[in-house]
């Protein structure tokens, strides 16, 4: 079984790609088949089908395989390791931001009484 940080490099990893990026976004409005999800790419189906292992590897994706046709489905739940592993790190960053902007708009207030 796959630690938390193994699970997120993975994911991450799968993210880092504009095709499998597209991929999932395709996904997102649904099930589609392989020769689907390639038309669209300017590139063959075996290189499709090397993107979409690398999203199944990191658990975004689920296939099945019915005849001759495979059809891939997204798997939403599975972003959400790397949604909380983000939003761990944006609340302090938007604490500081939102301090800061306070301490300036202050600043700015008190520039324009004197």
């Amino acid at each position: 079984m796959l630690n938390h940080s193994e699970r997120l490099d993975r994911i991450f990893r799968a993210l880092t790609d504009p095709t499998r990026r597209q991929l999932l976004e395709r996904l997102g409005r649904g099930p589609a088949s392989v020769s689907t999800l390639a038309e669209p790419l300017e590139m063959s189906l075996a290189a499709v089908v090397q993107h979409l292992q690398v999203l199944q590897d990191a658990g975004l994706v689920r296939s099945e395989k019915a005849g001759r046709v495979r059809t891939c489905q997204l798997v939403p739940e599975a972003l959400r390791p790397a949604e909380d592993w983000l939003h761990a790190r944006q609340t302090p960053w938007e604490r500081r931001l939102d301090a800061l902007g306070t301490a300036l708009a202050d600043r700015t207030i008190h520039e324009s009484e004197e």
